[in-house]
Order: C-alpha cells, then sequence, then structure tokens
C-alpha cells in the first residue's frame, strides 16, 4: 500500500502544484521520485508530529495541499489536539495518510500498534475517515482526498497486502461502499486492510453452501447508509470485520446508525479487537489469529449465527 501510496503522490505532485509532502521523519526514500521532482515541496518535519500538523494546517489555509504522512499511532494519538483545533477547528484541507494502521506493525510491540485511531479521528467534525482495503484503493482514496474541501483521513496497511482490485475502481467515492462479490445469505462489510481475509472467509463460508456479498466499506465517516439500508433490510445476518478495536470502529458507527434510525435490525455481528492491549510477540497473521480476526474463526462463527 505505501508503495502504491508514494508513486500515486508523485502523479498527484506532478498535475497540481499545490500538493505539498509532509513526512515525520520515515519514508525518506520512499518518496525520491517526488523530491526529484519537486524538492522545495517535500519537507522532513522530523520527529514532531504535532509540529508537522500545525504547519500542514497553516499550509492549507494559505492554498496549498499538504499531505501528513507517517506511522499511524505518531500522526494520530500523539497529535490528536493538533488535528482538533488546528486541522478540524478550521477546517483546512488536509490529507492525514497513516501507514501501518491496526496490527500491521505487530512485531514492534503495542507502541506501533493502532486499533484507536478510527475511534479518536471520526469523534471530529469536519473530519472524513478512509481506509483503503488495498493498493489501488489507495491510490483513488488519494485522488477522492484532495478533491474534498475538509480535512481527510486515509488510513493505510503497511507493505505486500494482496490486491483485490484489477484496478482502481472506477466506482470509487468517499462514503459509497463497492461491492467485491454477491451472495444471498450473508453480507460481509470489511474495512481497510481486512479485506483478503475477508474475501478468504466468504471462500470458506461457501465450500460450505453459504453465500456471502462481500463489501469494501473504505469510508467509516460519512457512512454509506443506502448500502447499510439495503443490506439490513435483505439479508439474515449482517457482520462487520475490522482490524481495530470493537470500540468506536465501523461495528460501533453502525450500531450507532441502527440506534439512531427506523431501520429493522436483522442478526449483527461485529469483528474486531477487543478493549484490551496485545501483549503478545508476533507478526500481523499471528495477531488476526490470537485476535479471532482470521478467516477460519470468522467464517465458523458466522455459520453458527446463522443457524
Amino acid at each position: 500500500m505505501r508503495n502504491a501510496f508514494a508513486d500515486e503522490l508523485t502523479k498527484l505532485g506532478n498535475e497540481d502544484p499545490r500538493v505539498v509532502m509532509l513526512s515525520g521523519d520515515i519514508g525518506n526514500r520512499l518518496f525520491d521520485k517526488f523530491r526529484a521532482a519537486h524538492e522545495s515541496r517535500f519537507l522532513n518535519c522530523g520527529v514532531a508530529e504535532q509540529n508537522m500538523m500545525g504547519v500542514a494546517a497553516g499550509m492549507a489555509m494559505s492554498g496549498l495541499r499538504p499531505i501528513a504522512y507517517t506511522i499511524t499511532p505518531f500522526i494520530t494519538s500523539r497529535c490528536f489536539e493538533q488535528i482538533r483545533v488546528d486541522v478540524c477547528y478550521q477546517e483546512a484541507p488536509v490529507i492525514i495518510v497513516a501507514v501501518g494502521a491496526g496490527m500491521s506493525y505487530a512485531g514492534l510491540g503495542p507502541t506501533h500498534h493502532s486499533c484507536e485511531d478510527i475511534a479518536i479521528l471520526r469523534s471530529l467534525p469536519n473530519m472524513k475517515v478512509v481506509c483503503p482495503a488495498d493498493a489501488w484503493e489507495v491510490r483513488a482514496a488519494m485522488r477522492a482526498a484532495l478533491k474534498q474541501d475538509n480535512p481527510v483521513y486515509i488510513r493505510m496497511g503497511k507493505k505486500g497486502e494482496p490486491v483485490v482490485h484489477a484496478g482502481i475502481p472506477a466506482d470509487f467515492a468517499i462514503g459509497k461502499a463497492i461491492t467485491v462479490e454477491e451472495g444471498v445469505d450473508v453480507c460481509l462489510l470489511s474495512t481497510g486492510n481486512m479485506l483478503p481475509e475477508v474475501m478468504h472467509t466468504a471462500k470458506l463460508l461457501r465450500d460450505q453452501g453459504i453465500t456471502a456479498r462481500v463489501v469494501s466499506f473504505h469510508t467509516v465517516k460519512p457512512l454509506d447508509e443506502a448500502c447499510l439500508a439495503e443490506a439490513f433490510s435483505r439479508f439474515k445476518l449482517v457482520a462487520t470485520i475490522e482490524e481495530h478495536s470493537l470500540i468506536g470502529g465501523l461495528g460501533a458507527a453502525v450500531s450507532e446508525w441502527l440506534i439512531d434510525g427506523e431501520v429493522k435490525i436483522s442478526k449483527f455481528l461485529r469483528f474486531g479487537t477487543p478493549d484490551a492491549f496485545f501483549r503478545l510477540s508476533g507478526e500481523q497473521e499471528y495477531a488476526r489469529e490470537q485476535l479471532g480476526l482470521g478467516a477460519e474463526h470468522m467464517a465458523q462463527k458466522i455459520k453458527a449465527a446463522l443457524a
């Protein structure tokens, strides 16, 4: 995902002279092409994320289109006050790009885990929250974010994630989910880089005679309410799947929408990380298995809920 981001950033920089790249002391080689083409528009802000966010807000309010980038917990929780006051309160069109969301950096320990970022950023007025599923959605999200007049948070994985789409989705739009696979028994709403695991879950269910509609619910704020209304009216079971805490993430946002609306509630499952720090040692695949986010575990739980 991060390679696709860097490549798309260079293309956007070539097309739009307002685009400025701010890095929190990572990815210097990753942005070699952008920096070579637009040296004056690349700034390494160092390990000073609060300051970087303030600089980005000032640039945005001066007519530029800054993109601030670093590892997820450092660009969200570390500088939350600056995002809230400098960016969102001012309605500054800053694009905040986080790399290594969820358990992508599981092996580096809890300082690099991020299962709270959606919760804290979707609580902010004026903020849009987008979680691309693969490299192609990253490219589409970047282009869509640049068209917004308000802040956008883009939550990426790391590298090597399986590609789901054959190219940039033509129908990608912030706030509009994408149906990846059709089914009639259950609807699986996946956000972020859980989509390949959800596709595997759907295959395991299909092998057991259960067909699943798989939806890339890439935007957590604003929600695609039309998609939700149709899913809950049509399917016996709807499940949200995310590599984020059950508190405040996609599942929580859908729960709030259900309670506030007048939709008849079918069975609803939420898959996510628990309200606890992950203290075991291992990489992302291991962490997912331990947290109940592996395809086999999810398929079993979905099948049981349909019984």
